[in-house]
């Protein structure tokens, strides 16, 4: 748990503007819209988590997703080429423009049963936490700004992300900030507890690093043929011994492992996925190059370690980077991360954590867009297994939170002016 040092001071503009917005009747309303419709929000949390939507295969739910998003009022809504649903709710044209997103997609492949049973105020279902969850507060933000007449200065843009879990190396947020469209700021709704604001982006970098050969018997072509097993070995033991900085965090491991054939062959070809990961890019950087120099040397010394081997049997690196999330930090008076912690503070909600994490938010952050990602309502436990389940209570808390902060960032027509600044 971060210390309550590390918590950005709340800004006397920010704090002054939330709760001047938490009195108007408009907001109000808005806010009462999240607690009578918690019923209705939650079969929609449910429909939509029964939806199946792995990593690279989000299609059938972001048509549903776009669906909901025309229901609820809006005439622009797309499906981008890399999957994004956006869908804008337009200001008066004189504001910032801010994007709140939502990943469509979970980390369990097609066929799993995703049927949701109800337990008193907790629901059952691999997904029915994250992300359907997030899914669930986006748009009811979105019916409750409706429902409450609310005219923003800036526009809003509702989206439902593709490729945020795993390999999907966020591909749908790195779309949506490829430079076709203007935002200003991001909010990510992604963990249910509403205690905690990620203002920080970790990065991580990945790569699957395969060592091939010819291989042999291990009998008869032993001394002859080195092996890519005994190769991966070596480059392991180097790697396992690194010590990197403690401040900013940085860590790396090797996840997975695979090679050879039978127990009496050397090894033609043993392959492993690594991830490293800091929130400084720097750091993330100069652990990569140790790391990729330790597979080179690991191959080196397999090599050398067999003279007799010819030019054909000797082994090589095949390097291939999987993942690449970009890492980020940014300032304490982030107008995004400081209408979070002061929308929280006027609702009563202790924060417990303000620290970093790899989300959606890690590619606007990287290239210096204000964002956070908070909290969905509720609480899941065991996410991403297949006996996730999550906790309703307080569940209106997550959209009521995401409503402060939108238009606190976004502002209200004749009402209050946008505290999002326009990026050049």
């Amino acid at each position: 748990m971060a210390s309550k040092d590390c918590i950005p001071e709340l800004q006397p503009a920010m704090k002054t503007r939330i709760e001047a917005l938490s009195e108007l009747p408009a907001v109000k309303t808005a806010l009462e819209v999240c607690v009578e419709e918690t019923e209705r929000a939650v079969a929609e949390q449910i429909r939509i988590s029964q939806i199946e939507s792995p990593t690279f295969a989000e299609g059938v739910r972001g048509e549903a997703v776009a669906a909901l998003l025309r229901e609820y009022g809006l005439t622009d809504v797309v499906i981008d080429p890399s999957g994004n649903v956006v869908g804008r709710r337009p200001g008066t044209g004189s504001g910032p423009v801010l994007a709140i997103a939502a990943h469509l997609d979970t980390v369990f492949p097609a066929g799993t049963d995703l049927t949701v049973t109800k337990d008193g105020p907790l629901y059952r279902g691999p997904g029915i936490g994250d992300n359907a969850s997030g899914l669930r507060s986006m748009l009811q933000t979105l019916r409750a700004l409706n429902r409450a007449g609310i005219q923003t200065e800036g526009d809003i843009l509702f989206v439902g992300t593709v490729g945020e879990e795993g390999n999907g190396d966020i591909r749908g947020a790195k779309a949506l900030f490829d430079g076709s469209r203007r935002i200003d700021g991001f909010l990510a709704l992604d963990m249910c507890e509403v205690t905690t604001v990620q203002n920080g982006a970790t990065g991580s970098h990945r790569w699957r690093i395969a060592i091939e050969g010819q291989g042999g018997h291990s009998y008869i072509d032993y001394g002859k043929v080195p092996s890519a097993i005994h190769a991966m070995c070596r480059a392991g033991n180097i790697i396992a011994d690194f010590d990197p900085p403690a401040d900013p965090k940085t860590t790396f491991t090797i996840g997975t492992i695979k090679g050879g054939t039978t127990v009496n062959s050397i090894a033609a070809r043993c392959e492993v996925d690594v991830d490293m990961r800091s929130v400084n890019l720097q750091e993330l950087e100069a652990l990569e190059e140790r790391m990729l120099a330790a597979f080179e040397k690991g191959v080196e010394l397999e090599n050398a370690r067999w003279p007799a081997a010819d030019e054909d049997h000797r082994l090589r690196l095949v390097k291939t980077q999987i993942g690449n999330r970009p890492a980020g930090q940014q300032p304490a008076d982030s107008p995004v991360v400081q209408a979070a912690l002061c929308a929280m503070n006027r609702m009563g909600i202790e924060v417990k954590q303000c620290r970093s994490s790899s989300t959606d938010a890690n590619k606007p952050i990287s290239i210096g867009v204000p964002s956070a990602c908070i909290g969905t309502g509720g609480v899941t436990v065991n996410e991403h297994s297949l006996k996730e389940y999550w906790d309703s209570t307080d569940m209106e808390k997550g959209p009521q939170l995401a409503i402060l902060i939108a238009l606190a960032l976004t502002g209200i027509a004749g009402v209050s002016p946008a505290g999002l600044p326009k990026l050049a």
